[in-house]
């Protein structure tokens, strides 16, 4: 006589070919957007101010890209408070752009904004 875990694994495995079986089949994905596609806002290349261009450089470049490199430059310069790594204490160049001595790191991206034009 079968025992009733012998019954029901053949039972599982009629559901699951069954299931698999209606399953509707799937279409393919339609193609990316062409390159010429207008990038969004994160992506646009924006073209920094003189005092931020002496941190990040005078190219365009994307908002993104351009708080990766202002970071670079602050760990590179070691101008993170010590007691507290959100806060960013400025250096002669850093000043310009913030506008003042220190700054969170929240508050960093309002005033790279401030310098940053389309």
């Amino acid at each position: 006589m079968a025992t009733k875990t012998e019954k029901a694994a053949p039972k599982a495995a009629k559901t699951t070919k069954a299931a698999s079986e209606s399953a509707p089949a799937k279409t393919a994905k339609p193609a990316a957007k062409s390159a010429a596609a207008k990038p969004n806002a994160l992506q646009q290349p924006l073209k920094p101010s003189a005092e931020l261009g002496a941190i990040v450089g005078t190219s365009p470049l994307p908002r993104g890209e351009v708080v990766s490199k202002v970071w670079e430059y602050i760990k590179k310069h070691n101008l993170q408070n010590p007691e507290n790594k959100r806060e960013i204490v400025a250096d002669d160049k850093l000043k310009k752009v913030f506008g003042k001595d220190k700054c969170s790191m929240f508050e960093m991206n309002k005033h790279l904004a401030a310098h940053l034009k389309a």
